[in-house]
């Protein structure tokens, strides 16, 4: 058990009351038209981009993008103090909270999208996972709360912040959450370096400085054992909550089931513990089921995966196989885990998606499964050539995902009641092609076509198991895998279970740990390098997936449209044949090769002799219109696997959040109100803990290697100038800029990335407006919504509201050199 002793100082609290519980408003029902797409409407969002939206009562219409109109009406909870009705699935519900005094208070609500506090987007809960408890300042008066509700029920309801445990009558500036926390198994015996993660809430109106608020580490001794325990110390932005790393190091015990540590911070003569936090860790042995953690290159967070240990035979002396196995919605990763029975050959491994529900395992949550797959490889020392690929339901969906993304990492791949892409069964709709710019938009959803990707698969071993009375995956998905692969594919296995729905059988014989599927995997290996002489591959972008075994595609002549090389190997003379299409830029990798001085080489019925540099174990040719040439090895500088966009792209390799102090009043509320809400969404979406802080404390000279989004523009944001002052697009009050051509207004919305300076592999995203209706129009754009895509740059006005995609002016690629004028871009005039 932890204890974890916050040291804080303290004020004194009035006499507001303890609990708030809305129990009546109004609702209406949606005014748009959502789901999974980069452009969306809203009429009450246009509202408030505009600032005309004014408080509401029951009668009161609205009038819809498409001419209609609706109405606000009465809303009343149930006895369980819950809302409920048909309007709430998609509509809003707004209520007021008066308050005689300005004070903070923790807004305890489930259910909602998101929520407007007194215009301010905050963080939602969708699912209703009851640990979003946000702090919000009142102010004096009437307040207004507007929640955006997806789902068909809310819940809300205002509480006091955590009082002082030795000073009741004292408010907690800084206190600890731990109502979501990430937490480690020990394993019995082992020296062990692992991590854990707890929330800090900021329940002030200002940047808590790490100093400020939270222990730096201390050495723990428990019973048994001696741990150092480290926190790392971070800053918190004004009213928010942060998950807190902390990293444990020590030796466990062998014959405890948990541990307890106790861990306290003197900070000074006269320093009281104004908070404490206990959680209990538990013990297990190292061939149980259990949970590790690591920390992630996307943002510094602490994630988890479980582990259900192989149990080999004796005498066994092979290294283990690998199972990575994906959980569906609503799954935690040790459930998935615990779901199997122990396998004599090999290891099970459930990547947690970063969340239940996460991102369908796209997005971040293939990132997630990337990692975990790295770690655990390294950590349990497996055999890489057997490599296998599962899940079931949305885990299914990620089978089918990963396996077609990433063909040469698994030895075979087995979906289970799976679904097969974005647009046969999440709610992702195609846009009309009946323009460049639909078109434009249409193709960033590239690596969401699973079908676009499935020939990938061709010399995967494939088994496909589905219930043929599924009532929730139709059977239909499977069928329609089936179909295609049946098309290309020589060594796949397809299996309806007669009756049964979406979640049957039990122990080892069920939907998920079914043996047929386990025989198929072992008679599968993944070949060497030196094995493989025929690579047909297909990317959606290169900077998703670029290799497969000696192959890659690292630039496209039209980006994000799928790209393929088919292309032979021949031993004899050291020599490659093959053809491509899409493809601006290749490399081959030589580390089977013989050493010599040249590379014979065919593509698309061009021949070349490629020198070998000595010492090099790759060659490149690049496409200049129809012919191509050898090429010495590219500048990170440009466009490649290391950093090729699109706009998702920002979110990666430990990224924090900037936002400007230097425009108005308006435009500085709005830049910390929205990076405070991405760092929520992006907490909740995909259990993220994000630096976020002003521009007067950002240091572009220091972690060049860091990712970085930057909230503001010229005007407005110290950091632009150090990051952005040689980019092709530019942003002040009233024009933005894209390469050569302005844009007038002052309601103009932008999205884009550029290579971060003196890095090879960061990047800068910018969300940004030309002035304060063009930042308050980004504020809801859907960039954490997995099978959402963004191009590299994506320039938007308030009619996208009213009128979709009518209201993108322009959007494009940056080209291989990210300069516009080599680009990609269409422009709505």
């Amino acid at each position: 058990m932890f204890i974890l002793f916050l040291c804080v100082t303290a004020t004194r609290a009035d006499d507001a009351p303890k609990e708030i519980v809305l129990r009546e408003g109004l609702v209406i029902p949606a005014v748009g038209r959502s789901g999974r797409s980069a452009v969306h409407t809203d009429a009450i969002e246009a509202m408030m981009v505009a600032g005309t939206w004014t408080a509401p009562k029951a009668g009161d219409t609205v009038k819809l993008p498409d001419g209609n109109t609706r109405a606000w009406e009465t809303l009343k909870a149930g006895n369980d103090s819950t809302f409920s009705g048909r309007a709430l699935a998609g509509g809003y519900a707004f209520f007021t909270v008066p308050s005689d005094s300005e004070r903070v208070m923790i807004l305890d609500a489930a259910g909602h999208r998101m929520v407007y506090v007194n215009g301010e987007p905050r963080g939602g809960d969708p699912y209703s996972t009851g640990y979003v408890k946000l702090p919000i300042l009142l102010k004096k008066g009437m307040n207004k709360l507007l929640f955006s509700v997806s789902r068909g029920r809310l819940r809300a309801k205002l509480v006091l912040p955590k009082k002082a445990k030795l000073a009741p009558s004292v408010n907690v500036p800084a206190y600890f959450d731990l109502s979501d926390s990430t937490l480690p198994d020990l394993l019995a015996g082992q020296q062990m370096r692992t991590y854990a993660s707890v929330g800090l809430v900021n329940t002030t109106n200002k940047t808590l400085e790490a100093e400020e608020h939270i222990i730096d580490g201390a050495i723990l001794h428990g019973e048994g054992g001696n741990f150092k325990v480290t926190l790392r110390s971070v800053t918190l932005p004004p009213l928010s909550v942060r998950k807190v790393p902390i990293a444990i190091e020590g030796t466990v015990p062998v014959e405890e089931e948990k541990f307890a540590f106790k861990v306290s911070r003197n900070a000074g003569i006269n320093a009281h513990v104004f908070d404490e936090a206990s959680f209990t860790l538990r013990v297990r042995r190292p061939d149980q089921s259990h949970k590790r953690t690591f920390i992630s290159d996307i943002d510094g967070s602490v994630q988890y995966y479980a582990v259900m240990p192989a149990k080999p035979l004796a005498g066994e002396s092979e290294p283990p196989a690998l199972f990575l196995t994906l959980h569906g919605a609503s799954v935690e990763a040790m459930g998935q885990a615990d779901a199997y029975a122990p396998k004599t050959w090999g290891h099970l491994v459930a990547p947690t998606n970063r969340r239940p529900y996460g991102f369908d395992w796209e997005d971040w949550g293939r990132l997630d499964a990337l990692e975990v797959l790295e770690h655990a490889q390294k950590e349990l020392k497996t055999d890489p050539r057997r490599t296998y690929l599962t899940g079931h339901s949305m885990g299914g969906h990620g089978a089918w995902h990963l396996g077609v993304t990433f063909p040469d990492r698994f030895a075979a791949v087995g979906p289970s009641a799976g679904w097969v892409s974005m647009f046969s069964y999440a709610g992702a709709r195609k846009m009309d092609q009946g323009s460049p710019m639909t078109e434009l938009l249409q193709r960033c959803m590239t690596p969401s076509d699973t079908l676009a990707l499935v020939k990938n698969l061709a010399h995967d071993g494939v088994y496909v198991l589905h219930g043929d009375k599924d009532d929730n995956v139709p059977v239909a998905q499977a069928r329609q895998m089936r179909e295609e692969l049946a098309k290309f594919h020589h060594d796949f296995q397809y299996f309806e279970q007669p009756g049964a729905g979406h979640w049957w059988g039990g122990g080892n014989e069920g939907c998920v740990d079914w043996p047929p599927m386990f025989d198929l995997f072992a008679r599968h290996r993944l070949p060497t390098n030196e094995e493989v002489r025929q690579v047909d591959f297909i990317t959606a972008s290169p900077g998703i997936s670029a290799w497969s075994h000696w192959a890659g595609i690292e630039a496209q002549k039209v980006q994000l449209k799928p790209s393929s090389i088919s292309i032979r190997y021949n031993p004899g003379p050291h020599s490659f044949a093959g053809t491509t299409d899409n493809v601006a830029r290749l490399a081959l990798d030589l580390a089977h090769v013989p050493a010599c001085d040249k590379i014979p080489v065919e593509l698309d019925g061009q021949k070349l002799d490629v020198p070998r540099a000595a010492g090099v174990h790759r060659i490149w040719l690049a496409r200049d219109g129809d012919k191509w040439a050898a090429i010495p090895q590219p500048s990170l500088a440009l466009k490649g696997p290391h950093r090729y966009g699109p706009f998702k792209d920002a979110f990666r390799h430990k990224v924090q959040f900037v936002y400007g102090t230097k425009g108005n009043t308006d435009e500085n509320a709005w830049a910390l109100a929205k990076a405070r809400y991405d760092a929520e969404t992006f907490w909740y979406q995909g259990n993220a803990s994000v630096d976020v802080l002003p521009d007067t404390a950002y240091d572009s000279a220091k972690e060049n290697d860091r990712n970085v989004i930057l909230y503001g523009n010229a005007d407005t944001n110290a950091a632009w100038q150090p990051l952005l002052a040689a980019s092709p697009v530019q942003v002040r009050r009233g024009q933005a800029k894209i390469g050569d051509k302005p844009a007038a207004a002052d309601d103009l919305a932008l999205l884009f990335l550029r290579p971060r300076p003196g890095s090879d592999q960061a990047c800068v995203g910018v969300v940004t407006g030309t002035g304060i209706k063009g930042m308050r129009l980004t504020d809801r754009l859907p960039y954490f919504t997995s099978g959402v895509a963004y191009p590299d740059c994506i320039l938007l006005s308030p009619a996208m509201l009213t009128s979709g995609t009518d209201g993108v002016r322009a959007a494009g690629f940056f080209g291989a050199d990210w300069s516009v004028a080599k680009g990609e871009f269409v422009w709505k005039e």
